[in-house]
């Protein structure tokens, strides 16, 4: 049932109390494999299934689910590539790859992600696609989104180079991922995605959730198989209704493997079905560190509960749970929200566009091919893109 399988970059947020300042993490070593177990666990894919994006299709055709259109927030500028010059490649993925360019213009630093019209199309993901947010230009072969530039690198750089982080940062780091959370649930949005790889960090140490491919506007239940596999809730992998309580269980998942390293169903062999098969099971089958503190080990316990109607975020109280809970005992969250608490972590940031916190990869001259002129058959699927190439 969930063979077939395929793989694929932002919204700011904004906890301690005054006299209880995050300690410090120290600088991480500059190889990023200094521990045995770093060097074969590397940068995890999304996931999605073609069955139910195209029972997704069907169900919008046959009327059974309402579009939901939200009125921008602001209004839409036309920017053209030609209007940034690009630096580099800050990361790859199935259908793309994110560039970091800078505007001929004000001359700032931002982000730019390109999708191949084509590989969307191929592999079923246009829904996804189009639930992108902050789009501003396409052509006939990609999309385009500009977003900031977010220079700190991901969290789960910062993350493979500590192995593991002390109590009182992971739960900085959860507490300002809780406080993104809950505001995007708000907004009824349910994020889908959430693993170290979509947490950035930026100048300040303060994080930003990037990667809204799987974002959805969710005002009851959705259905979709989609994720990264380690973060799944079980309703998810069941093809069970679900909604937004899965990005509380997701935090659980985050929690456990900032404070031991490694995700709770960790395995060395992927094998995804065994992987579910565990996740399934329940948290009741985990092994906890001894390291683990008891409020810290209830917290995940609680987030990561089997059934979504006993689930901390998704109870009468809502996110008011998951804040008052005893392991978050310290947190200001009005001084967190405001961001007046010193991050753990100060990225070492040298002067505007500097991208050395993010991996190198290989160019291919991909740029090169961006915005030229030519045939565009998926044009129609991604109608809420601008789209300003030039004619033919």
């Amino acid at each position: 049932m969930l063979k077939r399988m395929t793989s694929k970059i932002g919204a700011h947020v904004g906890l301690y109390k005054a006299d209880n300042q995050v300690p410090p993490l120290p600088s991480p070593p500059a190889s990023t494999h200094s521990h045995q177990h770093v060097a074969m666990y590397d940068h995890r894919g999304s996931i999605s299934t073609d069955r139910t994006s195209a029972s997704m299709e069907e169900a919008y055709e046959s009327g059974e689910v309402r579009r939901v259109r939200r009125a921008p927030a602001r209004p839409k500028g036309t920017y053209r590539l030609a209007d940034f010059i690009i630096q580099r490649t800050l990361g790859t993925g199935s259908f793309g790859r994110v560039h970091l360019v800078r505007s001929k213009h004000n001359l700032r630093f931002y982000a730019i992600k390109v999708l191949n019209k084509e590989r969307i199309a191929r592999m079923k993901q246009i829904e996804h696609t189009n639930n992108e947010q902050q789009m501003l230009a396409s052509d006939p072969g990609n999309l385009y989104m500009v977003m900031d530039f977010v220079p700190g690198g991901e969290l789960f750089t910062l993350l493979r180079r500590s192995n593991r982080f002390p109590d009182p940062v992971a739960k900085f780091y959860a507490a300002e991922v809780a406080l993104a959370l809950n505001h995007l649930h708000t907004e009824d949005i349910v994020y889908r995605d959430l693993k170290p790889e979509n947490i950035l960090l930026n100048s300040d140490g303060h994080i930003k959730i990037a990667d809204f491919g799987f974002a959805k506007l969710c005002e009851t239940t959705t259905w979709t198989l989609c994720g990264t596999p380690d973060y799944l809730a079980p309703e998810i992998i069941l093809q069970q209704r679900y909604n937004k309580s899965v990005d509380w269980y997701a935090l659980g998942v985050l929690i456990f493997e900032m404070l031991s390293g490694l995700p709770p169903y960790h395995q060395p062999e992927t094998n995804h079905m065994l992987l579910y098969e565990k996740i399934t099971r329940g948290p009741s089958f985990i092994r906890f560190p001894a390291a683990f503190n008891e409020n810290a080990t209830d917290i995940i316990m609680k987030l990561m509960e089997g059934d979504p109607s006993r689930r901390y975020g998704n109870l009468r109280h809502g996110a008011g749970d998951v804040f008052a809970h005893p392991w978050f005992r310290e947190v200001d969250w009005e001084r967190l929200a405001a961001r007046e608490i010193t991050a753990p972590y100060l990225p070492r940031i040298n002067g505007e566009g500097d991208a050395s916190a993010f991996d190198n990869y290989p160019e291919d001259n991909a740029a090169a091919q961006y915005g030229m002129p030519g045939a565009d058959p998926h044009g129609h699927l991604f109608p809420d893109f601008e789209y300003t190439s030039p004619l033919l």
